[in-house]
């Protein structure tokens, strides 16, 4: 198998086996990428896509900086595409307050598939699930997130607390259904 800089000098010399080799490569994380913050598969699809035009169409400007810096730039189009479909089709709304309580203590979830947490977070509001995703998988400030969104710190801050506290419920309760059912 042929390591990101062989891929990427045979996609540079007009080899569109090493294209489709690319595609394959990546497009099981950039599906993967996409489905945390888009709920909708058809969605996803379309931004898929479109992040593997946009890919293409500008890897003469991608520099090389070792294994895996492919990877990453390709999935921070992958997340910019995604974050854009979100906001042309006004589907997030922010709000700057902060929930009432916050629980104090984490639930645990090594118990819980990964799967079933993609799916949990695929279940929060828009707005909380993009600055989560930013936040937790990105690892972008509140100050970088209210510049990419538009928002005020704050509000990215409220968001994400309020995310979090929805998710925890959403563990918990997922604990407890299966606990209830042994």
């Amino acid at each position: 198998m042929d390591t990101e800089q062989q891929i990427l000098a045979k996609i540079l010399q007009g080899d569109r086996k090493a294209m489709a080799s690319l595609y394959h490569l990546y497009a099981g994380y950039a599906t993967a990428v996409t489905h945390r913050y888009l709920s909708h598969t058809a969605d996803a699809r379309d931004v898929l896509q479109e992040s593997f035009l946009k890919i293409f169409a500008n890897i003469r400007h991608f520099h090389y900086k070792g294994e895996g810096s492919l990877k990453a730039w390709m999935l921070r189009i992958v997340s910019n595409e995604a974050i854009n479909s979100l906001r042309s089709q006004a589907k997030v709304s922010f709000t700057d307050e902060f929930p009432d309580e916050m629980e104090e203590v984490e639930p645990e979830v090594e118990d819980i598939p990964p799967e079933m947490i993609n799916k949990m977070v695929g279940l929060l509001p828009p707005g909380y699930r993009v600055v989560l995703n930013l936040f937790v998988f990105e690892h972008k400030s509140h100050k970088e997130i209210a510049q990419l969104l538009g928002i005020k710190e704050d509000t990215s801050a409220s968001q994400f607390c309020r995310a979090k506290k929805m998710l925890a419920k959403m563990i918990k309760d997922y604990q407890n259904q299966r606990y209830d059912k042994k």
